[in-house]
This record gives structure tokens, sequence and C-alpha cells, in this order.
């Protein structure tokens, strides 16, 4: 689904051929209880290179979004309840200003720029995950529940920590795996502390190119890729 020209592939060498500026991904995550894509989001490439693969989510991108099988949102339900009930996926669209998400291959956590009306810089949000992994239509992942925030005064905290007990306390992650994205939280604490990349590298004055449309959500939004090389 690239804007312009076919979407490039990882060469049979193995050698990842990245996408360029301005071509049309989508950017998932599957169920954390199953193989299924709950959440899905068209995005735009800023930048793609083997140290970085930046996209934007602009406002008014229609996406895929879990809910409760008779429509509730998932915040709404309590959550002792909450990773427990029948669920489904229902269409969306993001009516916030726009994301612009940041992912290093191999790295098990993405941060995300959000900001206020205006471009007036909110905060980068870390996103603990799985490390994304590429096919020819985008990115996959899976979403670890747990997060962290940091502010423009490079203070930052803890994120959902409820939420990630609760998701252990339910089955959807072992011991092993918990102690897993909290090593990765560490981690990303430490880049944070030390003001390491991607926050100290002026994300926060970046742009869209205005001349980008806004991607469409493709009808197959929920097809099985063959994974390639990240």
């Amino acid at each position: 689904m690239a804007e312009g020209g076919a979407v490039r592939r990882v060469e049979a060498d193995g050698s990842t051929t990245y996408w360029a500026p301005g071509d049309q991904i989508l950017w998932r995550y599957r169920e954390n209880a199953g193989p299924r894509f709950h959440i899905a989001r068209p995005v735009t490439v800023v930048r793609d290179d083997e140290e970085l693969l930046a996209v934007w989510m602009a406002p008014g991108t229609q996406c895929v979004k879990p809910v409760l099988a008779d429509g509730t949102a998932l915040h709404a339900e309590p959550l002792h309840t909450r990773y427990t009930k029948p669920r489904a996926v229902q269409l969306d669209r993001w009516f916030g200003t726009g994301v612009l998400k940041l992912a290093r291959p191999g790295e098990p956590w993405s941060v995300w720029l959000f900001w206020e009306p205006g471009w007036r810089f909110k905060n980068w949000y870390v996103n603990l995950e799985e490390p994304l992994a590429r096919w020819a239509g985008g990115v996959d992942s899976e979403d670890h529940f747990l997060d962290l925030c940091v502010y423009p005064d490079r203070s930052w905290g803890w994120r959902d920590e409820d939420e990630f007990a609760q998701a252990q306390r339910d089955g959807l992650m072992d011991a092993q795996l918990a102690e897993r994205v909290r090593e990765a939280g560490r981690s990303a604490v430490e880049v944070i502390q030390a003001w390491g990349a991607p926050f100290s590298d002026g994300w926060q004055h970046w742009r869209p190119d205005p001349s980008w449309s806004v991607p469409s959500l493709p009808d197959d939004w929920d097809r099985m890729p063959a994974y390639t090389a990240s």
C-alpha cells in the first residue's frame, strides 16, 4: 500500500529494503491471547532506515480498535473484568492531534510524540511492546500493557501499572514475560535518564509534509502476513 510506487520488500539475501518518506503502511497490534489483530492504524512513513522507523498518524485517520462484544469501550469496563469479557473490534477515527511514532529495529518499545492543538508539545510516551515485525504492508507487534510517560522537563513516570498487574492475574502474560517487560522498562528508563535518542533528537519540532494525504484503512487490514527480516 505504498503511495506512488510498489511496496519495498526484503531482498533474497535477507537485507532490508526500506520504505520511503510518504509511503503509507499499517501499524498493527495482535491480541494478547490470540493471533488476531485488534488494533490497526494506517500511517505515513517519515523515515525508515537501519536505525529508525518513524511514522505519522494523522488526525482523522480511520483505525481499528478493540471493544467489548457489546460495543462498550474498554476503559469503561472495570479493570477486574476488562480482560476476561468477550471482545470485538470496531472502526473509529483518530480525532485527536496526530501522533508521531518512532521505533528502532529490535527494540522492545516504541516512542510516541503527542502535541496539544496548535503544535504545543505535550509529551513522549514509551509503549512497551514486542519488537516490530516487518512485512510487505507494514509492521506488527503485541502490546505489553506497561508504559512510561516522559515530559518536556525530562521528568518521567510509569503508566498503566494497574493494567499490567491485572493482565498477569488474568493469564495474559506469565511471570517470565512480565519480568522481561519490566527489564525493557528499566532499559528505557536508562535511556531517558541519559537523555539519549530519540528524546534528544528534536523530534518535537518535526512537522508533517502538508502534501501528505490521510492514509485509508484497507479492507484486508487483518490479513496474516509473511514476516521478513527487520
